[in-house]
């Protein structure tokens, strides 16, 4: 049996393969409702062979969305409108996880192929919010540094979310604490400038972030599984990097989080980064073997091979992909078929499974 085509088992969820639909924006959302694009599009990877899809970065409130176009989870209306997704995706045999997240300084922004700026309140956009007072990017505005009554209702916000996506039917959680967004921009020295208990050591940085996660870990049943994603490194001295994520990642062990999920960069605008094929796969690899948690490799991970190679050298426990399934939703059928493992296809497409 080929590593990649393994079910894993997390908590009492069993995965039927090590392939993962990253949470990928498709800034598609009118008042963070869902429609029949989310259903095409996660129903696709589902229909595909993926183990788990996980919908986009949905924001618990409604000014933590990035753009006005992204899924938010914030009313009851959304929460119906994703159970049917939801449901979908479990008619394919696949996993449902959703990835919550406020955007922090980066809120109220143009989509990706409208220049990715932020959007003046003048002009429908609102008022953003960041540990400290410091701007993104010059197409930014300053964000409003959050005081104790505004991290409260952040934090209760993520868990009005959670409970909505239980009742939505979702097998998994994921914090967003990665691309530079607000948990992100809590976690990096060069978005957090705070001086009280949320700023400065390594401990206050990553105290917001542990407390959420806390949070969701005690409401989310004991038998399903909560993840965080991370940006592992903001690719700039003197920022977040990778002896810090490993360090955080054993204190989300310790609270009980089940999968770190290893991304990288988002926190600084020109940030330089060596991209190249799994160019990630490194820090999936050290959280896995130094803090001692299931991790998750993502990042330019293309071929079949490559994956399984992954696996079986045991740097990640499984491979989150995005711009591939995005070119090739049936990315995991014909994986199968390479490494010649057993995987069922939709019977109303078995005709094609021999091609």
């Amino acid at each position: 049996m080929a590593h990649l085509f393994t079910p894993i088992t997390l908590r009492e969820l069993t995965i039927r393969n090590r392939i993962f639909v990253s949470p990928m924006c498709q800034y598609s959302a009118i008042e963070g409702m869902p429609n029949d694009w989310h259903l095409v599009h996660l129903g696709s990877f589902a229909r595909g062979g993926a183990g788990l899809v996980m919908v986009e970065a949905t924001g618990v409130l409604p000014e933590g969305r990035i753009t006005p176009q992204c899924l938010g989870l914030w009313n009851d209306t959304q929460r119906d409108a994703l159970h049917r997704i939801v449901d979908f995706i479990h008619g394919q045999g696949a996993s449902a996880a959703i990835q919550l997240a406020h955007a922090g300084r980066k809120a109220s922004s143009t989509r990706p192929w409208e220049g990715s700026t932020g959007i003046p309140v003048a002009q429908g956009g609102w008022e953003t919010v960041a540990p400290s007072a410091i701007v993104f990017s010059p197409q930014h505005a300053t964000p409003q540094a959050l005081d104790k009554a505004g991290i409260a209702r952040i934090s209760d916000a993520f868990m009005a979310a959670a409970d909505r996506a239980l009742a939505a039917g979702f097998d998994v959680i994921e914090l967003h604490c990665a691309h530079g967004y607000l948990l992100h921009e809590f976690l990096s020295p060069l978005a957090n400038q705070r001086d009280d208990e949320y700023g400065g050591s390594l401990e206050n940085r990553c105290r917001l972030p542990l407390e959420i996660a806390k949070r969701l870990r005690d409401f989310w049943p004991q038998d399903k599984p909560v993840f965080v994603r991370i940006s592992a490194s903001d690719w700039i001295e003197g920022g977040w990097d990778i002896a810090q994520s490993v360090q955080f990642a054993r204190w989300l062990k310790e609270i009980g989080i089940d999968l770190i999920d290893c991304s990288s960069g988002g926190l600084i605008y020109d940030a330089v980064i060596p991209t190249g094929p799994g160019y990630q796969t490194e820090f999936a690899s050290r959280i896995r073997n130094e803090a001692g948690i299931a991790s998750g490799a993502v990042g330019m991970i293309t071929t079949s091979t490559q994956a399984e190679h992954i696996l079986a050298t045991h740097q990640a426990d499984v491979i989150f992909m995005a711009r591939t399934l995005l070119s090739d939703p049936h990315w995991p059928l014909h994986a199968a078929r390479e490494l010649r493992a057993d995987h069922p296809w939709p019977l109303q497409y078995e005709r094609a499974k021999s091609f």
